[in-house]
C-alpha cells in the first residue's frame, strides 16, 4: 500500500510533435491509470512551429478538468531550440512527484514498460532504472541498418573507454528518483546529444545504484530524427572528454 503514495512525473521534451503528443498523453494515462499509480506530464516545448504547443493546450483542457486528477499535465515552453539537457534542467523545476521519467515524445518509448520500470526500482530501492535495447529481450525495430550501426557503435566505443558497467548508454527512457536526478544533472556539463551517455556515467561515478530493464525501442510514428553528423561528432568528443574528467 505505501508504494501507492509515490507520484511519478514525467519529463517530455518535444520540438515538432504535435501528432505524436495526443498518442503518447493517451497512452500515459492508460498506463498509470490501469496501474493505479499517481502521475504527471510535464511537457517542455522549444518553440515548435508546428503548432505542438497548441496540441499541448488542448490537452491540457481535455486531460485536467477530469474529477479529481488535479493538474495532470503542464506545459511548460521555451523560447526555442535550447538543448536537451537544459529542457530536463526546465522541466525539473516544475517537478512536483518523488520519482521522474525521462522518455522520448515520439512514441518510440512504449508507456507500457513504465509499470515494468517501476516493479524493477522497487525490487531492491534502485536509484536508477534506465531502458535497455540491447541486454535480455530488448530491441530496436523500424531503424535501418545505417541508424543500428551509429546507436551499437555509439555505446561500443563509450563502454569501452568509459566502463559503465551499463548495457544502452545512449537510451533516454529512464527512471529517477527525484532527489537524484537533481544531483546528476547538476553533476553534468554535456547539454546535447551526449547528454544522456554523461548522466549515466556521472551516476555510476556518484555511487548512485541502477538497475537495467529491457525495453523494445520502435522508430518515431511521425516526424523526423534529430540525429545528423553533427551531433554524432559532439557524442564522440563527450565520450572522450568525460574519460578524461571522470
Amino acid at each position: 500500500m505505501a508504494a501507492a503514495k509515490h507520484k511519478y512525473s514525467i519529463l517530455l521534451p518535444t520540438y515538432n510533435e504535435r501528432r505524436n503528443l495526443p498518442i503518447i498523453t493517451y497512452l500515459l494515462e492508460q498506463t498509470f491509470t490501469q496501474a493505479g499509480l499517481d502521475w504527471e506530464l510535464i511537457i517542455v516545448d522549444d518553440g515548435s512551429p508546428d503548432g505542438t504547443q497548441t496540441v499541448a493546450n488542448q490537452l491540457i483542457k481535455a486531460y485536467n478538468s477530469r474529477g479529481a486528477g488535479g493538474e495532470r499535465i503542464k506545459l511548460k515552453p521555451r523560447a526555442g531550440k535550447l538543448g536537451l539537457g537544459t529542457a530536463y534542467v526546465h522541466g525539473l523545476q516544475f517537478v512536483t512527484g518523488d520519482f521522474v521519467v525521462i522518455m522520448d515524445a515520439d512514441f518510440s518509448h512504449h508507456p507500457k514498460f513504465l509499470p515494468v520500470m517501476i516493479q524493477k526500482q522497487r525490487e531492491a530501492d534502485y536509484d536508477i532504472v534506465t531502458g535497455t535495447r540491447y541486454a535480455g529481450d530488448g530491441g530496436v525495430y523500424g531503424w535501418d541498418l545505417k541508424r543500428k550501426l551509429v546507436s551499437r557503435g555509439a555505446n561500443l566505443v563509450a563502454d569501452t573507454v568509459l566502463r559503465p558497467g551499463v548495457s544502452d548508454l545512449t537510451g533516454s527512457f529512464r527512471l529517477y528518483k527525484r532527489g537524484v536526478l537533481e544531483k546528476v544533472i547538476k553533476a553534468t556539463e554535456s547539454k546535447g546529444y551526449s547528454f544522456q551517455m554523461e548522466m549515466m556515467v556521472r551516476a555510476k561515478a556518484m555511487g548512485f545504484r541502477v538497475a537495467e530493464c529491457p525495453i523494445t525501442f520502435v522508430d518515431r510514428l511521425y516526424g523526423e530524427s534529430k540525429l545528423g553528423g553533427e551531433e554524432i561528432a559532439e557524442y564522440l568528443k563527450g565520450v572522450f572528454g568525460l574519460w578524461y574528467k571522470v
